[in-house]
């Protein structure tokens, strides 16, 4: 389905100003629908004059719907629809007593940065739901009629929109009424509600907003300047309350008119299970990345008790199996510890392969016959891997470089490439090297290397794969796939 950029570009002469202005009144008109109890549909007029096409269209959480099917996209010649004619040449707010839903009970103009009509929102409720017409429904209806006035006369939405909203309230989520004073004129149930788990026991009705939001919050230590501000409806912003143990969220509208403002709407969202929840998590984040730090710290004394048996050990295969299994064990405490620095399981591999390269080459420089001759680089990007993967990633692609710098090169010195390639389903990483290659009659099957027999095994449990052949010029070429 097209979008609002797309159908505007196809069908209207929008400039990039007032397509900004609609994105904005979009990301906010959540809140007239719910308010209306309607269905509303946004109307473009076409750029020869004809009609206009059905750019976007919301639902109200606060009552059934009008329309079962999406009418976006759809068009609407002119003179089908007085209502919306009407909207957009007088550039006022249309009503209408019309008894079928399918007709817009109102149409509000929307214009543009240049003062022109840009667009008209159609309201559609369905007058056969009988409603209790109480004090809630009343206030509701009384606050769309004056937010539907701001739009008309572009003092809504405001300026930055919504930093959030997904997070932000909703009319069902608790709707205080305020006056040009900032005291309150209706409460919704929920509202009543949120402010009773912050410690209010009197009613809201009839008293400051801002005086009590400040003083059930001002158990905590100094009150935020914002407070007052947003609980007072004179800036369009949101807070956060807490006190005895509850969170309750703040979002203020200030209502305007004739460029002055005339009282405020307030959202209020009980968000203390959330807020909770995230602190929980948080708890449980940085217990995960400490356990890893731990782990890396452990692995790293392992691997320094390792070394130092490898020194006094005297046979030369004893030593060298005790360096290898450094190796190993330093490959999996980088993991670790580049876990132990990052906020989610995913870990940025291309840090640790290039950790891992420099340490097996250095560890090959310490030998006298291949003294700084070796080279490993890696060329093309891992990209992020989750941690199930990342460490016998990483112990892989350590025992393939490894292999090559250890038996590829006799003394002669070369280069060993790591080539990582990825797409959404799997990883592919190459390991080249430029020495002497494979011995005659190599069977990767039967091979005698633990170091090849573990990467085999690592990569099985891995569902993934590995071959070994010889090199596009020289050497050995070693393939790696592994499935995401």
């Amino acid at each position: 389905m097209a979008g609002l950029e797309e159908l505007a570009a196809r069908h209207t002469e929008c400039s990039p100003a007032d397509l900004e202005r609609l994105r904005l009144l979009l990301a906010d008109w959540q809140l007239l629908a719910d308010l209306s109890f309607s269905d509303l549909v946004l109307w473009l007029p076409t750029w020869n004059g004809s009609g206009y096409v059905a750019a976007a269209q919301i639902r109200p959480t606060t009552g059934p719907t009008v329309f079962a099917d999406d009418l976006v996209g759809s068009f609407l010649p002119k003179g089908r629809r007085p209502l919306v004619d009407e909207a957009h040449v007088r550039r006022r707010v249309m009503s209408s007593s019309g008894t079928h839903a399918l007709v817009p009970s109102e149409t509000i103009p929307v214009p543009g940065v240049d003062g022109g009509v840009i667009a008209v929102i159609a309201r559609h409720s369905d007058p056969s739901v009988v409603r209790a017409g109480g004090r809630l429904e009343a206030s509701y209806v009384d606050a769309s009629a004056r937010l539907a006035r701001m739009i008309c006369d572009g003092t809504f939405p405001y300026e930055g929109g919504l930093t959030d909203p997904d997070a932000a309230p909703r009319v069902g989520d608790g709707l205080v009424v305020l006056d040009e004073a900032g005291v309150v004129t209706y409460a919704s149930p929920n509202a009543l509600s949120a402010y009773r788990r912050l410690g209010l026991a009197a009613d809201l009705v009839g008293i400051s907003l801002a005086h009590t939001t400040a003083r059930v919050a001002a158990g905590r230590g100094p009150v935020d300047e914002d407070l007052a501000v947003v609980a007072g409806g004179r800036a369009a912003r949101d807070v956060e309350v807490e006190a005895r143990g509850a969170v309750v969220l703040l979002r203020a509208i200030p209502l305007l008119a004739a460029g002055g403002r005339t009282g405020a709407l307030v959202l209020v969202r009980d968000v203390t299970d959330i807020r909770r929840r995230e602190r929980e998590l948080l708890t449980k984040d940085a217990t995960i990345r400490e356990i890893h730090h731990r782990v890396k710290n452990n692995l790293q004394t392992v691997a320094a008790l390792l070394r130092l048996q490898a020194r006094r050990a005297v046979e030369p295969e004893a030593r060298v199996a005790l360096e290898e299994a450094v190796h190993r064990v330093g490959s999996i405490a980088i993991v670790h510890e580049t876990l132990s620095t990052t906020p989610h399981e995913e870990v940025p591999f291309d840090d640790i392969a290039d950790r891992l390269l420099a340490m097996v080459t250095e560890v090959a420089r310490s030998h006298p016959e291949g003294a700084g001759r070796v080279v490993a680089a890696r060329e093309g990007s891992f990209g992020e891997v989750g941690a199930e993967v990342a460490t016998p990633l990483a112990l892989v692609l350590t025992e393939l470089v490894q292999n090559a710098v250890e038996h590829g090169f006799a003394g002669t010195g070369g280069r060993v490439v790591v080539r990582p390639e990825r797409t959404a389903e799997s990883l592919h990483v190459v390991v080249e090297d430029d020495g002497r290659g494979l011995p005659e009659h190599f069977e990767l099957a039967t091979g005698s290397s633990l170091g090849l027999q573990i990467a085999r095994t690592l990569l099985e449990e891995l569902h993934g794969s590995l071959t070994l052949g010889p090199g596009e010029a020289a050497g050995t070429r070693a393939e790696i796939g592994v499935p995401l």
